[in-house]
């Protein structure tokens, strides 16, 4: 089995209370709850495919949690993956390490980047039933206005019509998924597992403001509402402004 997963961050101490609020009391209780989310769910022999933003910790810090992770990694590259460029980073537990892949999972093509592409290769080929050929799988913006402007971008893709001379007419796909690691409780998922919560999220919260935000207008959208979660079960709420640079 393969399974993806995006933006783990271990070690990144501010993002329990900035950008994403995840709420766990220090690293080393969100480090431990990821871990053991991951190893419930990936067997030794199973892929995992990093999505990029593994670690914010350095070289030593990143092989100790490494060491403890069940599977065969693949790591996309991320921005703030820099504990691969210092001297005692060991390498030989990913079997690449790339900025970019293609893949093919269940008889569909997989493109993957830490970085969303929204024009990507394979985008308008469809199986004779309308089905995608190909899934685009991101990480970087987490859970943030640039996630929604994404999802606006895919609504009004998704609705634009392309009429031919011939009569013939088409709408345009865009099947991208953010494949980022809260979305599915720390745990990595199979692309088809990874369709269906993306599809349930989007039904759910699909009008809710990114932690951290008080307001949020994007131009033919509904207003957007605060997160009815509580910090139980949606982390924690601050009011400074998020820091972008986190990601």
């Amino acid at each position: 089995m393969r399974y993806y997963i995006a933006d783990c961050h271990f070690f990144h101490e501010s993002l329990n209370r900035q950008l994403d609020c995840r709420g766990f009391t220090d690293v080393r209780a969100s480090n431990s709850y990821m871990i053991r989310q991951w190893n419930r769910k990936v067997r030794p022999r199973d892929e995992v495919v990093i999505l990029g933003d593994f670690s914010w910790g350095n070289a030593k810090e990143t092989n100790s949690v490494l060491e403890q992770l069940n599977g065969i990694l693949y790591l996309i590259k991320g921005n703030h993956d820099r504990f691969g460029e210092q001297k005692d980073y060991n390498a030989s537990r990913f079997v690449w390490i790339r900025p970019y892949a293609e893949l093919h999972d269940g008889g569909r093509k997989v493109i993957l980047c830490h970085y969303p592409i929204l024009c990507y290769n394979g985008q308008y080929h469809l199986n004779e039933d309308g089905s995608p050929k190909t899934w685009m799988l991101y990480g970087h913006v987490h859970d943030t206005q640039d996630q929604r402007l994404i999802e606006t971008f895919q609504e009004i893709t998704a609705n634009t019509v392309l009429a031919y001379k011939n009569g013939e007419s088409r709408t345009v796909p865009s099947n991208m998924i953010n494949c980022f690691c809260m979305y599915s409780d720390y745990t990595p998922l199979s692309l088809d597992e990874w369709i269906a919560c993306d599809k349930k999220r989007r039904a759910a919260r699909k009008n809710i403001l990114p932690r951290g935000l008080s307001r949020l207008e994007i131009p033919g959208r509904e207003a957007f509402l605060p997160s009815p979660g509580t910090p139980e079960t949606d982390g924690p709420f601050i009011s400074e402004a998020p820091d972008p640079d986190l990601r």
